[in-house]
């Protein structure tokens, strides 16, 4: 699934960008960015909950407003932020050179990216810098 947020590219146009390992980086920043966010809307539903004691209807109502807000944000915030964690790791587990066995030394190759309809597997083709060998990252 491609994303279309700029700070975090797909994998082929990160690595033709970033390079793989900056690629990687970002990927985790953004997951525990995610993370952080969804501790502090827990804390903010926390707090809503709170606010009920001694208020009036209408601040009930407005409390229960953002509850279901906060609540909203922080199961959307761990979703992704269990998405982008995944996403980076499989991604990096094969980040090896079966030929070298080095890691993270990949650039594009010229091949073109192949798959990603009708929910096949998208398959990015990756070079070893080091070694020069090619193969198919998984990118699904």
């Amino acid at each position: 699934m491609p994303s279309s947020n700029p700070l975090n590219p797909p994998l082929a146009e990160g690595i033709r960008r970033l390079g793989f390992r900056k690629w990687y980086e970002r990927e985790l920043l953004s997951s525990h960015a995610h993370m952080a966010l969804a501790v502090l809307a827990a804390v903010a539903m926390l707090a809503s909950f709170e606010a009920f004691d001694g208020a009036s209807a209408g601040e009930k109502l407005m409390n229960t407003a953002f509850v279901v807000l906060t609540a909203g944000i922080t199961l959307w915030a761990l979703q992704r932020y269990t998405y982008l964690l995944m996403h980076a790791e499989e991604v990096a587990n094969q980040a090896n050179c079966p030929r070298c066995h080095a890691y993270g030394q990949l650039s594009l190759s010229e091949r073109p990216v192949r798959g990603g309809e009708d929910g096949a597997a998208r398959l990015v083709p990756v070079c070893c810098k080091r070694c020069a060998f090619e193969w198919d990252v998984d990118d699904s």
